[in-house]
C-alpha cells in the first residue's frame, strides 16, 4: 500500500469511526486506538502536503441527526489541537510568547462528555444546542432542561451563550448500572445518549451534570482573561469542575498536569487530558483559528486507560469459597503501561448484560494498575460465539449450585482448587505468616501427605518433610519452625485466615475490635454484626452462616488443640501515643515495609485507611510516593516521614 492509498485508507476509516461515536452513540474502537489512526493521518497530511476533500482532519465534530431540530449556533465552534509530548506543550506556549509579552495559561481539566452550548436571555435559560458540526447542532432544549446542575436562572442580565460539557458522572454511571437492563459501556456513552434521546424522561434518569468552561458571547460584557471568565460563570452559578490553576511555565504546566495524571481515576467526572489556553484575551483574535482549532489554546491528552482488543476464550475458574468465576483470556494488547492479555468478568449476569461474545472485539480498562475489566461489546465478529455457563466445576467436575448470578462448586473436601486455594490464603502473610509454604509446596503436601485441612499443617513433622522432592535439612527445618512460630497468633489474622467468605483484612480487624473472643462472635447475630460499620447484611450473613457451620466449628477447636493460641489485646498492644489517629500510607519505607508499619501504628493504637480523606490526619509518605501524596497535598492534609512517625511512637 502507497503512502497516498493509506491516506485515503485512513480518511474512511476515521469518518467511519466519527459517525459510530458522534451520531450513532456507538464506538467500536477505544479512544486510544481512535488516535492513533486520527495521528497518523495527520502525520500524513504533513508528510505528503495533501489534504483530501473528506479529511477528518478538517471538520469538527459530526454530522446532525435528521431526528432532532437543527439548530444554526450563532457562535461558531471549534475542537480543540491536541499535543501527545511535553516537548510540543512547551513549543506551543514558547509561541504564545510572540504575541503576549510574558503570557500566563489558564491549565483546567479536559471533560471527556458531549459538547453542549447553552443560552440566556433575561437571566433566563432559553435553549440548548449539540456541537454538531461546530455550525449547526441539534436542539436539545428540553433534555438539557433535565440537568439539575444547568441554572435556568442567573444573576447575569444580558445575553449570554456558554459552552461546556454534559457529564454523568462515576457515581451516577454506577448507580444507573446497578438497576439498567442494558448497562452502559462508561460514562461518555451514558452522557451522550441521554442528551440525544428524543424523550427527555429518558435523559432524567441519567441524573446528568453540566460543567461549564466557555463564554461564547457576553452581551456588553468583556474579559481580560479566562481567569475573569472562569469567576464569571462561577459567579452564576455554573459548574466549573474544581480544578483551575494560572500557570507561567512549561516545567509548571508538566508538574501540574503530571500530577492530575495520578489522581484522575480517584476523580468523579471523567477526564482524558488538560486544556491550556493563553489566558490573556486581548491578542486572541490577532493570533485566531484555524479551520478546525483555535490556535491560543491546546489540550494535552491522557494516555489512555481503555482500549479494546480479542476475547478470544473465557475460563471458569473455583476459589477458597467455592465459588467459581469467569476471566477474560484476551489477545494480548499493551495497555497504560503493560501488556493486558487476561480481565474480569464477574459473573455469567454480568457477561450478558454487557453483550460480550467469545471471539468479538470488547473494550477494556485498567485503573490503579489492578487487573483489567471488560467494559462491554465493541464490535461483534462473524466467527462470535456465546459464552455458556459451565454446569460443572472446572477442577472436580461436581455439578455446580446456582446462588443469585454466582455459580458454586459444593465439593467442599474432595474439590482440589479449592483446598489448595484455603490453604495458601491460611498461611499468607495477613494471616499465620508461614514462610516457605508456596502453592506449589501445598500441593507437594496435599498430593504426597495428604494435608487437607488447616490443621494438617501443625500436625507436619520433619521425617514427613524430608521424604518430599528438593527437601532438604535446612529447608525441611525452616519450615517445620515457621509454622510452630506462627501458633501465637492475633484475633484478627486468625479470622482472616479462615477465609470467611468476603471477609477481608480490614473487616477481620473490624470484628475483632467488636468481639473480644471468639466465643463472643460465634454467638453473634447479624443484626449484631451489622452495626460495625461497612459490615452489610451480606457479610454479616456469611459469618453467622460459618460458624453455625459444625464442620467449620470442629477445624477451629482442632486448630486449638494443636497449639494455636489467639493473643489478647495487652499481649501485643505498645502504646495508645496514636490514639485517635488515622494514617495512610504511600511509597516505599526506608525501615519497614507498608504492611509492618500498618500494624505497628495499630499497636500504638493509630488506624491505617487505603485512601485519602478529609478525616486523614496525617499521610506518611517514603520514596516514589504516588497519588495518594497528591490528593494529601490538594486536600492540606499534614505530610510525615518514616522518622517522624517513628518519634510519635516513642512520644
Amino acid at each position: 500500500m502507497t503512502k497516498q492509498e493509506r491516506m485515503k485508507f485512513l480518511v474512511e476509516e476515521v469518518n467511519k469511526h466519527n459517525k459510530n461515536y458522534y451520531e450513532l452513540d456507538n464506538p467500536t474502537i477505544s479512544d486510544k486506538e481512535y488516535d492513533a489512526l486520527y495521528y497518523e493521518l495527520v502525520d500524513l497530511e504533513k508528510e505528503l502536503g495533501i489534504i483530501l476533500p473528506n479529511s477528518p482532519t478538517q471538520r469538527v465534530g459530526g454530522n446532525v441527526l435528521d431526528k432532532f431540530k437543527k439548530k444554526k449556533h450563532d457562535v461558531r465552534l471549534y475542537s480543540m489541537n491536541k499535543v501527545r509530548s511535553f516537548e510540543d506543550l512547551a513549543s506551543f506556549m514558547h509561541d504564545m510568547a510572540k504575541f503576549q509579552k510574558n503570557p500566563t495559561f489558564s491549565l483546567e481539566y479536559k471533560f471527556d462528555g458531549l459538547t453542549v452550548v447553552v443560552e440566556y436571555e433575561n437571566g433566563k435559560y432559553k435553549n440548548a444546542t449539540t456541537r454538531g458540526n461546530g455550525e449547526i447542532g441539534e436542539d436539545v432544549t428540553e433534555q438539557v432542561k433535565t440537568i439539575k446542575s444547568v441554572p435556568l436562572e442567573i444573576p447575569f442580565k444580558g445575553r449570554l451563550i456558554v459552552q461546556g460539557e454534559g457529564m454523568m458522572t462515576m457515581k451516577a454511571f454506577k448507580r444507573y448500572n446497578k438497576t439498567a437492563s442494558e448497562p452502559l459501556k462508561n460514562p461518555r456513552n451514558g452522557v451522550a445518549g441521554a442528551i440525544r434521546n428524543l424523550d427527555p424522561k429518558e435523559t432524567a434518569k441519567r441524573n446528568l451534570d453540566w460543567f461549564c468552561y466557555s463564554i461564547l458571547l457576553a452581551e456588553g460584557k468583556k474579559f481580560s482573561s479566562q481567569q475573569e471568565m472562569h469567576e464569571f460563570l462561577k459567579e452564576n452559578g455554573f459548574l466549573t469542575g474544581d480544578y483551575f490553576k494560572i500557570i507561567k511555565t512549561p516545567q509548571e504546566a508538566e508538574k501540574y498536569i503530571e500530577e492530575v495524571d495520578k489522581v484522575k481515576d480517584n476523580l468523579d467526572v471523567m477526564i482524558d487530558g488538560m486544556v491550556i489556553k493563553l489566558n490573556e484575551t486581548a491578542h486572541r483574535d490577532e493570533i485566531g483559528f484555524t479551520n478546525k482549532f483555535p490556535k491560543w489554546a491546546m489540550a494535552f491528552k491522557f494516555e489512555a486507560l481503555e482500549t479494546s482488543t480479542l476475547l478470544k476464550d473465557v475460563v471458569w475458574q473455583v476459589g477458597r469459597t467455592g465459588k467459581v468465576s469467569p476471566t477474560a483470556i484476551l489477545e494480548p494488547v499493551e495497555l497504560a503501561g503493560a501488556t493486558i492479555s487476561r480481565a474480569t468478568l464477574n459473573n455469567i449476569e454480568d457477561i450478558r448484560k454487557k453483550g460480550v461474545l467469545k471471539n468479538s472485539r470488547v473494550f477494556i480498562r485498567r485503573s490503579n494498575e489492578v487487573i483489567p475489566e471488560v467494559l462491554g461489546l465493541a464490535e461483534k465478529l462473524p466467527n462470535s460465539t456465546a459464552i455458556e455457563e459451565p454446569k460443572f466445576c472446572p477442577s472436580c467436575h461436581s455439578v455446580l449450585v446456582k446462588k443469585g448470578p454466582l455459580l458454586y462448586c459444593k465439593n467442599r473436601d474432595g474439590c482440589k482448587e479449592q483446598i489448595i486455594s484455603r490453604l495458601t490464603h491460611f498461611v499468607s502473610r495477613e494471616a499465620f505468616n508461614i514462610e516457605g509454604l508456596s502453592e506449589k509446596t501445598l500441593l507437594q503436601f496435599y498430593h504426597t501427605l495428604g494435608v487437607c485441612e488447616f490443621h494438617d499443617l501443625f500436625n507436619l513433622k520433619s521425617e514427613d518433610l524430608i521424604k518430599l522432592d528438593n527437601f532438604k535439612d535446612k529447608k525441611t527445618n525452616n519450615i517445620i519452625n515457621s509454622i510452630q512460630n506462627s501458633k501465637n497468633i492475633e484475633f484478627f489474622r486468625f479470622l482472616y485466615a479462615l477465609g470467611i467468605s468476603e471477609v477481608g483484612i480490614k473487616t477481620a480487624k473490624d470484628l475483632a475490635k467488636n468481639f473480644p473472643t471468639i466465643e463472643s462472635l460465634k454467638e453473634a447475630k447479624v443484626e449484631d454484626l451489622t452495626e460495625i460499620e461497612d459490615v452489610g447484611e451480606v457479610i454479616a450473613q456469611n459469618i453467622v452462616d460459618y460458624f453455625e457451620d459444625e464442620e467449620n466449628d470442629k477445624e477451629i477447636q482442632k486448630l486449638f488443640d494443636m497449639g494455636v493460641t489467639i493473643l489478647k489485646q495487652e499481649d501485643f498492644s505498645l502504646s495508645e501515643n496514636l490514639k485517635g489517629l488515622t494514617f495512610v500510607l504511600t511509597g516505599t519505607l526506608e525501615h519497614y515495609s507498608r504492611p509492618e508499619m500498618s500494624e505497628l501504628i495499630e499497636k500504638h493504637g493509630g488506624k491505617v485507611a487505603s485512601s485519602v480523606s478529609k478525616n486523614t490526619s496525617y499521610v506518611l509518605a517514603g520514596a516514589e510516593a504516588g497519588s495518594k501524596l497528591d490528593k494529601a497535598k490538594a486536600l492540606g492534609v499534614k505530610i510525615i516521614s518514616e522518622n517522624e512517625i517513628l518519634e510519635m511512637m516513642k512520644e
